[in-house]
């Protein structure tokens, strides 16, 4: 294996879930923002089963009240919970609780930056890519794992330009908007890995 970790985003599907699940990756999302991809925790739970114990299961979230947060740990129970970086602290998360901070292009946040962050664009989902420099630029210091309107046409590129510890991946590998299509995400874990190899090479 390349040593990349890919995560795949945005599960609406029992099928979504079996190719993740069949082409290994290492983590996948469920959408607790709004979105075409958003499901109830309930539902994700269901979704989930399959996973559990094999790959973490995120919940992906932005700017959630504590009430959405308290649902989703009790009906979802997530591995790791996914917010943007300055929304972490006000939430008051449980300390066993992994998180996922996102960053977006623009003013840096005022709280530490930890040593693993999700770069994104502007706005999640949207399939618009983020700023590669920024990115590469960060991930000199910490672990990056790239998102924002990648897709297996691009991936090679953006992990070239990036060199991210990792990629996330959620409209580029659906074939209509919140239905995930198992050939693309084959073709985009499969452009991923042999991006990240040939930088090892």
């Amino acid at each position: 294996m390349s040593g990349l970790f890919i995560k795949i985003c945005g599960m609406t599907t029992p099928a979504a879930v079996d190719a993740a699940l069949t082409c290994e990756v290492d983590a996948i999302g469920f959408v607790f923002a709004t979105s075409v991809r958003c499901v109830t925790a309930a539902r994700a739970s269901e979704l989930a089963a399959p996973a559990r114990r094999r790959v973490p299961c995120v919940a992906v979230t932005r700017h959630p009240t504590r009430a959405q947060v308290d649902e989703i740990l009790r009906d979802f129970k997530p591995d790791i919970l996914q917010t943007d970086i300055d929304d972490i602290e006000a939430l008051n998360l449980p300390r066993e609780l992994a998180v996922l901070p996102v960053m977006r292009p623009g003013p840096k946040p005022a709280c530490a930056i930890p040593r693993r962050v999700l770069f994104e664009g502007p706005v999640s989902g949207s399939g618009r890519t983020t700023d590669w420099d920024a990115a590469a630029e960060l991930a000199l210091r910490i672990e990056v794992i790239l998102a924002g309107g990648l897709n297996a046409g691009n991936v090679a590129a953006a992990i070239r330009h990036v060199r991210p510890f990792g990629v996330d991946v959620s409209s580029g590998v659906e074939g209509e908007p919140g239905i995930k299509n198992t050939e693309l995400i084959e073709k985009f874990v499969a452009a991923a890995r042999m991006a990240a190899l040939e930088l090892k090479e």
